[in-house]
Order: structure tokens, then C-alpha cells, then sequence
């Protein structure tokens, strides 16, 4: 991503720490930058059991390893992490065999990342529909009871835009929310059909299980969110149409935003589009949403704004077991 001169290796310098600026259009007087280095709790004990998670959309995998140097291996040694969340992988699958079998396990880019970490399993979904588009993937060194790849709705399914991991506790949902696109053009979509959708997959999970949904959920919920709201309510991520249905299908169904219930005035950002990270004029669009009956359970929820390989920064989530 340009714009950080010496962060071409994806860590930009201490001396450079643009997201510690507070830089927003409409400030309230009570909010502030966020700030990892001062504002995450003490880590827990190490008799205390829990679990690592992190989120990333990471825009394309290939190129971010190949290209622009990205070695997971070195970020779960420095992060420490359980289970690694990736959205819009831009993995292709294989063709020529059975649909259902081509959505889960034939995708053919799929096995130059397998072992992208050693000691840790992989899931991946890719899209069947459009190749190299969207796609997740989950790298756990915890087994999961059970994985399931999409909602279960066809229509949803074929962009490879979910993956749930069933642990003891809860379920992970790794989720890549659609993106309303230039000109809207899949608002009505998004916000009509996807959203409902899945927010009714979550809720029937929610039957056996509290849930964690980890993802870029492409939408900017609140004025906090975006570093100049009045400019962007037009734009995808930010409309009226967009904030409604995150409210109506996820907040107003008991899933709490982990990171601001743990920091209500924070300005923390996520996304920056092409040279805006330098100035930290960007978007969160990126969540851990949690069932409210396990979200005492939250330890930390966080950004590490200082990877930047990507257009958009991971999220991470220390749960209590």
C-alpha cells in the first residue's frame, strides 16, 4: 500500500504513528485517537485460559505474501494468535467438478497457503462465481468441533463469503460482507437480502451457542467511524440505507460491537483508501460482534494499526474461556 515510504514491509517506523493523531471533521470534544500502545488492558495471566483471535482483510493474498513480503509465520510469532480470520483472500478454485465440492475443497491456489503457518489448520471458501474475488479463510491451532462454509442460502454462497468454526463455547463466524460497489449498485442487495440473511444464520447459531462474528463488514456504523462523515453518506460503507440495516440486523439483535463497548470514544480506524493512512483519514469497517451473553467474557478487543500490507489493518479479540 503507498503512501508510508519506510512501511513498504508492512511495519512502518516508531518514530511514524499517523493513527495517534485524531483526525476527524465533526470531533467531539470527549473523543480521542486510539492508541494500542497505551490503551490495551494488561495481558491476562498465564494460568488464565482464553483464546487469541484476529481479523484481517488483507486484499488479496497472493500479492500481499508474494509482493509486498507478508510472512504470517512472523506475525502469529509477534501476535501470538489462536485463530487468524482472513477476508477477500482473491483465491481462485479449481473447475470441473461438482459445485458443492468446488466451493470447499478444490480451490487451486489454495494449496500454496495451506501451510502458510506451521502447527495451525486451514478453511477456505473461494468464489465459484467470479474468480480471484472476495474469499475467506481461517488458520486455527485449535481444532474446531465442526466447520461450515457459507449460510446455507445458494444465492449467498457462491462468493465465498463465510466460514463458521464451532469451538467448545461459541462459534466464529469469519465473515466478508458484500461491498455496495461504485455507483450502489448492490445496495439493495446488500442491505434487502444479504444482511437479513445473515443475520438470521447468526441468530439460529445463537440457538445452541453464543457467537462471535469476526469480519469486514463494510460499513462505517457510526459518525465516529469515518474520518469525514457529512462527505461520505453517499458513498458505500457510509449510507443511511447501509448504518439502518447493521443497526437493525445486528446491533438491535443483541450483537455488541466489542471494540466500542470497550472504548465509546475512541477514533479508531481499520480502512484507508489510497494514501490516506499516512494521515489516518480512514473508515472502521472491520468488527468482532459477540451474542451479548458472552461478552463479559471479552478481554480485549483491538486494532494493530502498525500492519499495514494491506489496505486495511487487522482487528484482534482476547476471549476468555
Amino acid at each position: 500500500m503507498a503512501g508510508l515510504g519506510a512501511s513498504q514491509h508492512g511495519y512502518p517506523p516508531r518514530s511514524h504513528e499517523p493513527w495517534t493523531k485524531l483526525v476527524h471533521r465533526e470531533r467531539l470534544p470527549e473523543w480521542f485517537a486510539y492508541n494500542p500502545k497505551t490503551m490495551r488492558p494488561p495481558p491476562l495471566s498465564h494460568d488464565t485460559k482464553c483464546m487469541k483471535i484476529l481479523s484481517w482483510n488483507i486484499n488479496g493474498l497472493h500479492d500481499v505474501v508474494t509482493t509486498k513480503g507478508f510472512s504470517a509465520r512472523d506475525l502469529a510469532q509477534r501476535e501470538n494468535f489462536d485463530v487468524l480470520c482472513l477476508q477477500e483472500t482473491h483465491l481462485e478454485a479449481s473447475l470441473g467438478v461438482s459445485a458443492i465440492r468446488l466451493l470447499i475443497y478444490t480451490e487451486k491456489d489454495v494449496e500454496k497457503f495451506k501451510n502458510l503457518i506451521a502447527d495451525y489448520d486451514s478453511y477456505w471458501s473461494c468464489s465459484v462465481s467470479r474468480l480471484g474475488y472476495s474469499g475467506t479463510a481461517v488458520i486455527s491451532r485449535v481444532k474446531p468441533i465442526s466447520v461450515q462454509y457459507g449460510i446455507g442460502i445458494r444465492e449467498h454462497d457462491h462468493e465465498g463469503r463465510v466460514i463458521t468454526l464451532e469451538f467448545d463455547g461459541f462459534y466464529l463466524v469469519n465473515a466478508y460482507v458484500p461491498n455496495s460497489g461504485r455507483f450502489l449498485r448492490r445496495l439493495n442487495y446488500r442491505v434487502n437480502n444479504w444482511d437479513p440473511c445473515f443475520s438470521n444464520y447468526v441468530k439460529i447459531l445463537e440457538k445452541s451457542k453464543p457467537v462471535i462474528v469476526a469480519g469486514d463488514l463494510n460499513c462505517a456504523r457510526q459518525s465516529i467511524d469515518i474520518h469525514n462523515p457529512p462527505a461520505k453518506t453517499k458513498s458505500a460503507g457510509f449510507t443511511i440505507e447501509e448504518r439502518e440495516s447493521f443497526e437493525t440486523n445486528f446491533s438491535s439483535k443483541g450483537l455488541v460491537d466489542t471494540f466500542r463497548k470497550q472504548h465509546p470514544n475512541a477514533v479508531g480506524y481499520t480502512f484507508w483508501g489510497e494514501n490516506q493512512r499516512i494521515t489516518n483519514k480512514g473508515w472502521r469497517l472491520d468488527y468482532f460482534l459477540a451474542s451479548e451473553s458472552i461478552t463479559d467474557k471479552v478481554h480485549d478487543s483491538y486494532i494493530l494499526p502498525d500492519v499495514s500490507f494491506s489496505d486495511h489493518s487487522p482487528i484482534g479479540l482476547v476471549l476468555k474461556l
